[in-house]
């Protein structure tokens, strides 16, 4: 019986042993698959990084210079160093791009000018959009053969990408082309020394030729959170796309406060946006306006109470019931008010304005009347050019002259006269009384004033996005609109109601220029960030 049951152990154990050899075959198939296809997978990752790190390395030079097409191939070629170790096909380890210079659509490194593919790139110029392929590699499997699949084949990896641009540390601010059907282009030749009549979008709707509103540029909702933005000193908001905006539309009287202490004007309400005090929200050391001081009131006044108000004898101070649109003669200026900067004087006469550009002036603006109202500046003036002690009509080729030698121009802009005051802030910002109320140059109400420096923005220039808002239908629920350009203007004068000549919904602002890659000011920071897109 011992012996029988035995013999059946035996034959037992034999009868597994097969079963168990039949069943390993089938455990490293699984296994080899599962190692193999982790290689593969792994190798494919390596590839992919690779594609897209090059993909940024060739967006980041399109910049559309010559040579940008060049740059970029040369670029994806050389400035990644990826290295694979899952690929075993006898080859390097490194990942290798083609280098193909030439703008166009074909081989491995392909250029394009629309983010579709649709457009082939042509030139330096054109070439926006970037798509590449890396090398193919192969993986050979290690033990996936016991099935009868012995490599991965050839494997690559491909990347788009392009160049977006970003405005960082923007005033949210944003002015709708005032001319969008004569100049879409916003051509700044046109422009610059012009004044704009910019008018608030108070009713809601679409927004149409030199309408203006605020950008939504991740800094808050609402009013206060612009009045931050816009009033504070070193706090100029996010990024916003270089290439397309969100307006946050609404007229915000706290939000053009809020701008108006860059003028030395402190309204009741601020103190969440510019603090107790208003020491957030600092005016620049050069604060003229074409505002009085009654008593020691710090806000705009219409009425009895102290504060800024319009002198009642300001710039034009014409008796004659029907206003001319011409420079003042003499005996009209000597009955002016210390001046402000004025507005061009086919927008200096009503609300509306006389220019033939409509919201656009001509830059011609009274500057004889503007510096014979300065009467205490005017000393310091004939030290540097004693031919001008005239100031009249007659004498004006000699003021000419005068401005000529000062400023490189015998028309400068305001602009230009704002700095040139402020360069001697002692001698040419002085104080004038008024009817018992003063004109004051410099801040009285929270000073000393900001002067603009090395990495101090100016506090009266400020960088706004042009758009063409006919064309793009721009409304409260935009998103994403094409911006035309990215200008710098000078802030003329504060947002106030004057009675026959300007609206509380009014911006009378400069042309500068085209804010630069550091802004005129340092205001704004232009940046172009390669991004990928697939």
């Amino acid at each position: 019986m011992k012996r029988f049951a035995h013999s059946l152990l035996r034959n037992s154990e034999g009868a597994v042993a097969p079963t168990i050899a039949l069943s390993l075959v089938g455990l490293i198939a699984v296994g080899g698959i599962a190692f193999d296809y982790a290689r593969m997978a792994s190798m494919d990752t390596e590839l992919q990084n690779a594609a897209d790190q090059a993909a940024l390395a060739a967006a980041s030079q399109l910049d559309g210079q010559v040579g940008a097409c060049s740059r970029a191939a040369a670029a994806a070629r050389n400035m990644i160093s990826n290295l694979t170790y899952m690929a075993n096909d006898g080859a390097s380890n490194a990942v290798v791009v083609a280098e193909e210079p030439a703008c166009d659509a074909a081989g491995n490194v392909r250029f394009f000018q629309n983010i579709t593919k649709t457009t082939a790139a042509t030139s330096d110029e054109n070439a926006k959009f970037v798509e590449l392929d890396v090398n193919p590699r192969t993986a050979f499997y290690a033990l996936t053969p016991v099935v009868g699949a012995f490599s991965s084949g050839a494997l690559g990896a491909k990347a788009f990408a392009g160049l977006g641009e970003a405005i960082c540390r923007v005033p949210p601010l944003m002015l709708c082309n005032p001319n969008e059907s004569g100049d879409p282009d916003f051509t700044i030749a046109n422009y610059v020394g012009k004044g704009l009549r910019l008018v608030a979008n108070d009713g809601g709707g679409n927004y149409g030729p030199g309408l203006f509103g605020f950008l939504e540029v991740g800094q808050g909702n609402g009013a206060a959170d612009l009045a931050k933005v816009l009033g504070r000193q070193g706090d100029p908001g996010n990024c916003a796309q270089g290439s397309g905006v969100e307006p946050n539309t609404g007229n915000m009287i706290s939000v053009r406060d809020a701008l108006n202490t860059r003028f030395d004007l402190l309204q009741n309400g601020l103190n969440q946006a510019c603090g107790t005090n208003g020491d957030l929200c600092p005016p620049s050391l050069n604060s003229r306006k074409d505002l009085v001081r009654q008593g020691n009131g710090c806000g705009y006044q219409t009425g009895g109470n102290p504060g800024w108000k319009v002198a009642t004898n300001a710039y034009p101070n014409l008796s004659s019931n029907t206003l001319p649109t011409r420079e003042l003669n003499d005996a009209e200026i000597l009955s002016v008010a210390p001046m402000g900067y004025p507005r061009d004087i086919c927008h200096a006469f009503s609300i509306a304005g006389s220019c033939t550009g409509g919201r656009t002036g001509n830059g011609n603006w009274d500057r004889l009347a503007y510096f014979r109202s300065r009467s205490v500046d005017i000393a310091g003036i004939l030290a540097e050019w004693p031919e001008a002690a005239g100031f009249t009509r007659a004498a004006y080729p000699a003021f000419e002259t005068w401005m000529a030698n000062t400023f490189g121009s015998s028309a400068p802009t305001r602009y230009d006269v704002y700095k040139y005051e402020m360069a001697d802030a002692a001698a040419r910002l002085k104080s004038q009384n008024s009817g018992g109320m003063v004109s004051h140059g410099q801040p009285v109400c929270n000073g000393p004033g900001i002067t603009p420096g090395a990495n101090q923005p100016d506090r009266r220039v400020l960088s706004v996005a042009v758009l063409n808002c006919t064309a793009q239908a721009v409304s409260a629920s935009s998103a994403n609109v094409p911006v035309t350009k990215w200008i710098d203007i000078f802030l003329t004068e504060p947002v106030a109601a004057r009675t026959s000549r300007t609206e509380n919904g009014d911006i009378y602002v400069e042309v500068i220029g085209e804010t630069e890659n550091s802004g005129n000011t340092f205001q704004v920071v232009k940046k172009a960030v390669p991004y990928l897109i697939e």
